[in-house]
């Protein structure tokens, strides 16, 4: 059984399962040219949250290979996640500037008018990761499963090609479902890993 806050800001109710520590292993198979890079890694993924309407995300992983003699770490994320509305005059920013208007606590009723009529909520999802890329996914979460796909990528001069991906998760059975397709190394957007993960 999960247990959620009860002290989350509206926003983030429809998020609220996913907070936590989540650790598992994974597996990646990838086509890079005629060589296919394959292999396990464990991962660990957390989302908390700080009393903003959003929820911060941190995740590694750490290749373990297919006979678990090599412990590599392959990256590490940072980023923010949050239900995707406009901007109102009651939001800080951009920057550090104050809200412009009188801050008001948004409502459930305020959260339910971003629900489309298939029951998904707009989300964004921001991440940083250790690489040099910064990415943003725009998608849907939809009670325990959430599709996104990135709308932006950008990259460091000196990194390696990577041009798009999406990321699936979802909750079943209690552990956390999770799969990335990438669109890297000259190869189309394709799976490359796979997770399951369990709350700590």
């Amino acid at each position: 059984m999960i247990e959620l806050p009860t002290d989350l800001p509206a926003d983030l109710a429809p998020l609220a399962w996913l907070i936590g520590v989540w650790e598992g292993t994974g597996v990646i198979d990838y086509p890079v040219g005629d060589e296919r890079l394959q292999g396990e890694f464990s991962h660990r993924v957390s989302f908390s949250h700080d009393g903003g309407p959003f929820l911060n995300y941190a995740a590694t992983a750490t290749f373990t290979g297919e006979d678990h003699a090599v412990s590599l770490a392959l990256t590490a994320e940072s980023g923010f996640w949050r239900l995707a509305r406009p901007a109102a005059a009651t939001d800080p920013g951009p920057g550090l500037l104050p809200p412009t208007a009188e801050t008001v606590a948004r409502t459930v009723d305020d959260v339910e008018a971003l629900r489309a009529a298939n029951g998904d909520f707009p989300l964004e999802v921001s991440v940083a990761r250790s690489d040099g890329m910064l990415e943003l996914y725009l998608g849907e979460i939809n009670g325990p499963r959430v599709d996104i796909s990135s709308d932006a990528v950008v990259r460091a001069a000196g990194t390696k090609d990577y041009t798009s991906a999406s990321r699936m998760y979802g909750l079943v059975d209690g552990h956390l479902l999770w799969a990335w397709d990438i669109a890297a190394l000259g190869t189309p957007l394709r799976a490359h890993a796979s997770a399951r993960l369990a709350r700590v």
